[in-house]
């Protein structure tokens, strides 16, 4: 990765999901909605407060997270596609359920 994202952004790559297929139908890449989810590739160090102190991230890299439909800006890197946008434009970090059951 080439880019180090500054204080509360995150670059995120989105996750596609696999099925082209609507009943029976093709849908073509242009009429199919962008995934809201995606994985977490780089951090910033975080937001600074008025005193100067940099505010610990609550994702880190590898993340996978929901986002809202129109977050963040789309960006072209080394020919692949990613969105950087700030922390609070994240809605939620997915979990893994096998793990989650885990450690109950």
């Amino acid at each position: 990765m080439d880019i180090r994202p500054l204080h509360d952004r995150v670059v995120v790559k989105r996750i596609e999901e696999g099925e082209t297929m609507q009943g029976g139908l093709y849908i073509p890449d242009s009429a199919k909605e962008k995934p809201q989810q995606g994985e977490v590739v780089a951090v910033g160090n975080g937001k600074r407060t008025d005193e100067g102190k940099a505010l610990p991230m609550d994702v880190k890299v590898g993340d996978r997270i929901l986002f809202g439909k129109y977050s963040g800006s789309d960006i072209k890197l080394n020919g692949n596609e990613y969105l950087i946008m700030r922390e609070d434009e994240i809605l939620g970090v997915l979990s893994n359920i096998a793990t989650s059951a885990k450690a109950k």
